[in-house]
């Protein structure tokens, strides 16, 4: 995948993150993940398209009211990195990181999420 569709696909995932009606959310997952895609943070190892969706679903309820955001992208080898931010629109985030996807078929399989101090 080229730059502009590796940040394409990012800026799809973040979507995600920022999305509050529950089908859509679950729609673009469907879109943007491989069916068995994983997604593993400090907090949990989701696995599958459906648990990812799910882990999106219950962390969005701890940043109500708040934009997630991302930074530059930097990508060789089928694999991204991009640091990433939460926090209210316009304001400091609350919460911050990167995280490291890779991708097949044009979709993500694979992400690593690490949070800043944590």
């Amino acid at each position: 995948m080229d730059k502009s569709a590796v940040t394409e696909l990012v800026e799809a995932y973040i979507a995600i993150w920022n999305e509050s009606d529950d089908e859509v959310r679950r729609a673009s997952v469907g879109d943007v993940f491989t069916p068995g895609a994983t997604y593993t943070d400090p907090t949990v190892v989701a696995e599958g398209a459906a648990a990812i969706g799910e882990y999106i679903a219950g962390a969005r309820k701890n940043f109500t009211g708040m934009l997630f955001t991302f930074d530059q992208v930097l990508t060789h080898h089928g694999s991204v990195h991009f640091a990433w931010q939460v926090g209210p629109a316009g304001g400091v985030p609350v919460v911050s990181g990167f995280d490291v996807a890779w991708f097949e078929g044009g979709r993500i399989s694979r992400v690593h999420g690490f949070f800043n101090g944590f």
